[in-house]
């Protein structure tokens, strides 16, 4: 049946592995993660045959996740955050990508080109689970959440330059002209999508809704939300990216909440596939064989990047609880990295060590931050007892 006898089989371990999760009170992207470790290619038992084909299905997971996103939200949303995001959202990405480099050079005797390229892909978070976690807590509209989903944008958006620049590190001549064609074409693509999808998607979705059929609705929504995000993609931008500004523009209208209410229960199927497919990724042996050093990077990148946007978002002016949840629920390395890992490593600019290492830490970064993220309450509350405890 090939594909088909794969998806029954990621739908079935993930249900086990949810389940097991619930049990354990420990969150469902745990138990999804931990299912595609079973099915992967590197544990024995049933496995997934076509891999290739269902992390694409995946990433239609991550689109339609990010689209669900901009229907909760808006412009209006995003401008309270727009400095912290579009100033404090470079500054994080450059001091995380400096100093993994430099952990990487100093600490893991790696190459000076594996350090960089690490650095940079420690420098990004997963929007894939910060939204999942948001979104299960049910505190999309916090300032803080605001904040969060503000720099993973800007995180997003840096990905195209890092693509051009990160395999020519042998020869930067001629980097910078084309990251700003890039830039500039990254500019006009969002612009258009925005100026074009304010009047042409309400439009669409008005007159389908005048057919009277709720299925249909349903197929304009979802084709609204990966048909920009297919744009996008054409125009050398994230596919997921596209999508967003999709969701963010039908925020607008007054089909946002029926859209949603439509679209979750297909988003929650195939966000199921993309966090499957990430623990498909991981290989044992290779934590077995390197388990002290894997257990030093993850531990090193969680609280490092934690320390990094904490203190960043303090710098900006938030104070009370919003630095911890800033910092400990942006701590892991995101999805994209994997597009970064794949892109040097089939380029070979990048060596098989470091190749696996990143994989390894972005997966067990990414199970744990529900975790992570649920102590920052925690966290907060204690260090303000200690401070207020030797103030007195």
């Amino acid at each position: 049946m090939g594909i088909a006898s794969d998806f029954v089989l990621i739908v079935v371990a993930g249900l086990i592995g949810g389940l097991l999760a619930r049990v354990l009170r420990l969150p469902l992207l745990v138990g999804y993660v931990a299912a595609g470790v079973v099915i992967g290619p590197y544990t024995a038992g049933p496995t997934v045959v076509q891999i290739h084909d269902i992390e694409l299905l995946a990433e239609i997971g991550v689109a339609l996740l990010l689209f669900s996103l901009g229907l909760e939200i808006s412009f209006r949303d995003l401008q309270p955050v727009r400095w912290i995001a579009l100033v404090g959202g470079p500054i994080q990405i450059v001091l995380t990508a400096v100093g993994g480099a430099v952990a990487g050079i100093t600490f893991l005797g790696l190459s000076i080109t594996d350090s960089t390229w690490l650095g940079a892909m420690i420098s990004l978070s997963s929007t894939m689970v910060v939204l999942k976690t948001l979104t299960a807590a049910g505190v999309t509209s916090t300032l803080a959440s605001r904040v969060m989903i503000g720099l993973l944008v800007v995180q997003d958006l840096a990905v195209i330059p890092m693509l051009i620049i990160l395999p020519q590190l042998a020869d930067l001549s001629g980097a910078l002209p084309r990251v700003a064609r890039a830039a500039g074409i990254a500019a006009v693509v969002l612009a258009a999508m925005v100026g074009l999808g304010r009047w042409l998607l309400p439009m669409l979705l008005k007159l389908v809704l005048k057919l009277g059929s709720r299925e249909l609705f349903l197929v304009a929504v979802v084709a609204a939300g990966v048909g920009v995000g297919y744009a996008a993609h054409a125009a050398g931008l994230s596919f997921a990216l596209g999508a967003f500004v999709a969701g963010i523009v039908l925020s607008e209208s007054e089909f946002s909440h029926r859209a949603l209410s439509d679209i979750t229960p297909l988003r929650d199927i195939f966000g199921l596939l993309f966090f499957v497919t990430v623990g498909m990724l991981f290989d044992p042996r290779f934590v077995w064989d390197h388990a002290g050093q894997v257990a030093l990077v993850t531990l090193l990148i969680i609280i490092g990047k934690a320390l990094i946007l904490g203190l960043l978002a303090r710098a900006f002016g938030y104070i009370e609880m919003a630095p911890w949840i800033i910092g400990l629920g942006l701590s892991q390395i995101g999805e994209f990295s994997f597009v970064l890992a794949r892109s040097g490593f089939g380029a070979g600019v990048l060596s098989q060590t470091a190749y696996s290492l990143a994989l390894t830490c972005t997966i067990l970064t990414m199970a744990l931050s529900p975790l992570v993220s649920s102590a920052a309450i925690p966290l907060g509350r204690l260090w303000q007892r200690r401070a207020l405890y030797s103030g007195s």
